[in-house]
């Protein structure tokens, strides 16, 4: 295998970066540059040189790994050195020039460590959602499935499934007398199920990633543009006393107290005047039927059936427009009054939709194979045959070693390590 390095640090200029190699080489090229490595676990300060011309490129502390005790399961050497832009190039480029050497690819180093058993499948996802996270809410959410959360949790269910199977099993070597399925085992398989179930219950992973869809909606110049400028802080609609100025749906993500929502201001809901609004009113209708929250500016009457619904009374600074409507919030765009609560408001409802603090929330791809693992146990708990309750057991076993990456995932693979950076 190669000897892979890439700078894991952020781009230069910075105080320090750390340039990481990773493989059956590593040592040796760590020697080569640094003179001599230290313990294992121990940083040391020393000249880096290049190996041919013994030119010095840096002082730095330098810390070895060995295999199979390292992030990737193989032996690593780090190089913390000083952050500038000639520093950093000078020691790639010379790790670049030793034979058996090579830069890594985006997500190799994550991808080593998962191939090498140090982490699975779930506990990279979690990883790659904890990079990629922009929120608090998304960081605790990604560092709860990083930290094996889920993975502890499956290998508790794996216990229990192979418990199951034992007793099968042990039924078709030695009942000769009885195919039929024990009713305790068929009740613990009952229960081990419907835990998969309650799991499957809980908020998702992607309403947390992508944000909470925050939908803006009703008649034309109701201030709704108005009011997603004033919720985003800048002007990104266009405002104009002209009905209809909103022909297509704007996005804006934001976090608000920590939860990531999409602001999406639509066009105005009415009989059309043209074909192209005609599509932007089509398009708006389907949004709101769609939205996790729906935060209505049109009159309290015409309010579509929504179960998270925020009527707002727009314009609240206009003379006669000072008294909202019972049930609805009195907001104006130009003062601010009324801003905060409606904030608080979509906030407090959006929390609704998304995983407890510290919680693990499932993507879709684990979502699929714990439903899979949930339909095999529950054929074999109603199977009226040992063998058949047997096969179905089996089945629920493969879909948890999807689910950890233990088998049947090298199609996602790829799409999951692309995600990372290089370094990573």
């Amino acid at each position: 295998m190669d000897t892979i390095f890439a700078l894991s640090s952020g781009r230069p200029p910075a105080a320090v970066s750390i340039i990481r190699v990773s493989g059956p080489r590593a040592h040796e090229a760590g020697a080569r540059i640094a003179g001599s490595l230290p313990e294992a676990r121990t940083a040391a300060l020393r000249e880096l040189r290049h190996p041919d011309s013994r030119e010095l490129l840096d002082e730095a502390l330098v810390l070895r790994f060995d295999s199979p005790a390292s992030s990737t399961g193989e032996d690593i050497v780090e190089f913390q050195c000083h952050g500038g832009r000639a520093v950093v190039d000078s020691v790639l480029g010379t790790l670049a020039s030793i034979n058996g050497l090579r830069a890594a690819e985006p997500g190799e180093f994550t991808r080593r460590a998962f191939e090498n058993g140090r982490i699975d499948l779930t506990e990279a996802e979690g990883l790659a959602d904890l990079i990629e996270a922009e929120t608090e809410l998304q960081r605790r959410s990604a560092l709860a499935l990083a930290e094996g959360g889920l993975r502890q949790q499956i290998a508790r269910w794996q216990e229990r499934l192979l418990g199951l199977s034992a007793e099968v099993e042990r039924a078709i070597d030695y009942d000769e007398d009885d195919e039929s399925v024990d009713a305790a085992v068929s009740r613990d398989c009952l229960s081990l199920a419907d835990e998969l179930r309650e799991w499957l219950e809980r908020p998702r992973a992607e309403r947390l990633k992508d944000g909470i869809r925050v939908v803006v909606a009703g008649p034309p110049n109701a201030g709704k543009s108005s009011l997603l400028n004033a919720i985003a802080g800048e002007e990104r609609a266009i405002v104009t006393d002209i009905p209809g100025t909103t022909r297509d749906h704007i996005e804006v993500p934001l976090a608000l107290g920590g939860v990531p929502i999409v602001l999406t201001d639509t066009a105005g809901l009415r009989e059309a005047s043209d074909e192209v609004e005609a599509v932007g009113v089509a398009r708006a209708t389907g949004l709101v039927e769609a939205a996790d929250v729906l935060v209505w500016l049109g009159n309290p009457d015409d309010a579509p059936d929504h179960t998270r619904m925020i009527k707002v009374h727009a314009k609240a600074d206009l003379p006669g427009r000072s008294d909202a409507p019972a049930g609805s919030l009195g907001v104006s765009s130009v003062t601010g009054e009324g801003l905060k609560p409606l904030l608080e408001r979509i906030a407090e409802l959006a929390r609704t939709l998304l995983p407890g603090e510290g919680a693990i929330a499932l993507n879709r791809r684990q979502a699929a194979h714990i439903g899979e693992a949930a339909e095999a146990i529950e054929c074999a708990a109603e199977s009226s045959e040992l063998v058949l309750a047997a096969e179905g057991l089996r089945q629920a076993r493969n879909a948890f070693d999807r689910l950890t990456g233990r088998a049947g995932v090298e199609d996602v693979l790829d799409a999951l390590f692309s995600r990372f950076c290089l370094g990573k």
